[in-house]
């Protein structure tokens, strides 16, 4: 697959963009304007950016007051103390507040690599889809990332969007239909079907791949939204394939995996089914591709956990 530029390099650039037409757009950082890639936002447009400092608490206040005066107001910052330590003012400030304010989480999951657990956000899905009134969005791609901002400036509900820092491929076509709340196939299968979000997209496509390869019928569904959930396309997928994988850069508990569990229970729905995620125990040292294959989250590892569901269902 081709690569592009990192997801959070693809954002930087749209939001500038942006920027240089809307003097209403804002930018609101916490000491993130390097890892957010905001050095030439900051050149260009300084009466645009306001920086707060290692002061995430106050970062969420003072996103949510400019929302509140009419701005457009993104709010920067490592998802890992953005969704942890403000938890509180995203939820009153923003939330219950009912302010239109996009957070940006950069270097979510385990992007920080070998600065380990402390540095990594495998909660912060979990934790936003808790709190009411706040959208999820966490891009596959570059087209993906570009149509999120775009979408992101007139949403009508605050939003959480979550980005990584490697390279990404391309997955998209330029005129692929993109809404928030709505799923993108990249294919269907009738064997099995991986729904992934986020960076984790681009090794489900490997693996169906290699499993079209073998002979088995493999689908990719693009979760870009974790919330509000495409329960049409979940559910689509489950009378197309006789298996379901989910994947995510996350805990695999309180994420994509979960409510994708939640939708196929509650609608009778039942498939043989895995969550493929990070589990409950500290994460391994390295760097995100070697923390990635070591928990499954690859080409050939998806390919292997398919090839398991499957013969369980044979089995059955």
């Amino acid at each position: 697959m081709e690569l592009g530029r990192p997801n959070l390099d693809e954002f930087a650039a749209t939001l500038l963009e942006l920027a240089r037409h809307n003097r209403d757009l804002l930018v609101v950082t916490s000491d993130s304007r390097g890892s957010g890639r905001l050095q030439r936002f900051a050149e260009e447009l300084p009466d645009q950016l306001v920086e707060v400092g290692i002061a995430e608490q106050n970062l969420v206040g003072i996103c949510a007051g400019l929302a509140a005066a009419g701005k457009i107001v993104f709010g920067v910052s490592p998802a890992c103390f953005l969704t942890a330590r403000a938890l509180e003012q995203i939820k009153n400030d923003v939330g219950y507040s009912d302010q239109k304010v996009k957070l940006v989480g950069i270097s979510a999951g385990v992007s920080y690599g070998a600065l380990g657990s402390t540095h990594h956000s495998l909660h912060d899905l979990a934790a936003l889809r808790a709190v009411n009134n706040i959208d999820i969005v966490v891009p596959a791609d570059n087209f993906e990332t570009r149509q999120a901002i775009l979408a992101a400036v007139t949403h009508p509900r605050p939003l959480y969007l979550r980005f990584g820092k490697k390279p990404m491929p391309h997955l998209h076509g330029p005129n692929t239909p993109f809404a928030i709340g709505k799923a993108i196939p990249l294919s269907w299968g009738s064997d099995v079907t991986f729904v992934a979000t986020g960076e984790t997209v681009a090794p489900a496509v490997e693996a169906s791949r290699l499993l079209q390869a073998e002979g088995v019928s493999a689908g990719v569904i693009s979760m870009h939204t974790v919330k509000p959930l495409d329960v049409e396309a979940v559910l689509e997928a489950a009378q197309r394939s006789r298996a379901l994988i989910t994947v995510e850069e996350h805990s695999v508990y309180g994420g994509l995996g979960e409510a994708c569990a939640a939708v196929l229970l509650q609608h009778g729905m039942a498939r043989p089914f895995h969550i493929v995620g990070i589990p409950d125990e500290y994460t391994v040292t390295g760097s995100q591709a070697e923390i990635f294959a070591h928990y499954g989250i690859s080409g050939p590892g998806l390919a292997e956990r398919a090839r398991h569901l499957l013969e369980v269902k044979v089995m059955q």
